[in-house]
């Protein structure tokens, strides 16, 4: 379902998918990567990670950041984009009223979206992909104490294994990170492993669930 998500100033264009099975486990929202460098949310390891929550249960809630596709606005450098999550997370609250909600970021994405979904009690669980550590400070993640499952290639040359070990061994035990062998910052020929860690992350939550 394509559809538009008001958001302050701007509006976002997205897409919303939900599982065919009757029990709807929960809901995620999807960031994408950088817009200045074409990320949009039909980035595949975007749209698979949609598909990889909708295996587990969950709906899935991908959206354009501000002035991306059909999104009203201008690129904000992460602030504005910062209000772009919220109004998504907004969205699917509003929509699924009590299911948990789970928040998925894939490098650009993972920059914004993650200290948000940490803040928002509404997020129980969070998925970091390809997290830009050679650009961006993640340490707020060593506090956080929500499930987390991060991924990345070991290839990805902007999160190099060794900052993602080093940020491993500070994260709670509530958090996992994994890592892909091989696999670049774009998990190029390795979709299916990232689809089966993020579908059993989301499968081991526990939740409500609904007849939805």
């Amino acid at each position: 379902m394509s559809l538009r998500i008001p958001g302050g100033s701007v509006e976002l264009e997205a897409v919303l998918r939900e599982p065919e099975s009757d029990r709807l486990r929960g809901a995620a929202v999807l960031c994408h990567p950088h817009p200045s460098y074409g990320g949009t949310m039909d980035n595949r390891v975007v749209f698979r990670s949609a598909k990889a929550a909708l295996a587990a249960g969950w709906a899935a809630l991908r959206f354009n950041f501000r002035g991306v596709g059909a999104s009203t606005g201008s690129f904000d450098d992460g602030v504005g984009e910062k209000d772009d999550v919220r109004s998504a997370i907004d969205y699917l609250a509003g929509k699924y009223g009590e299911l948990p909600l789970a928040l998925i970021g894939f490098s650009f994405g993972a920059r914004v979206g993650l200290p948000v979904g940490v803040a928002d009690p509404r997020i129980v669980a969070l998925v970091g992909l390809g997290l830009p550590l050679r650009l961006h400070d993640f340490d707020f993640l060593v506090s956080n104490t929500k499930p987390s499952l991060f991924i990345a290639g070991t290839l990805d040359e902007y999160c190099p294994t060794d900052q993602l070990e080093q940020l491993a061994r500070r994260l709670p035990s509530t958090s996992t990170v994994r890592t892909i062998e091989g696999a670049d910052h774009f998990f190029a020929n390795a979709l299916d492993p990232l689809h089966s860690y993020i579908s059993r992350f989301l499968l081991q939550l526990k939740t409500g669930g609904s007849g939805a």
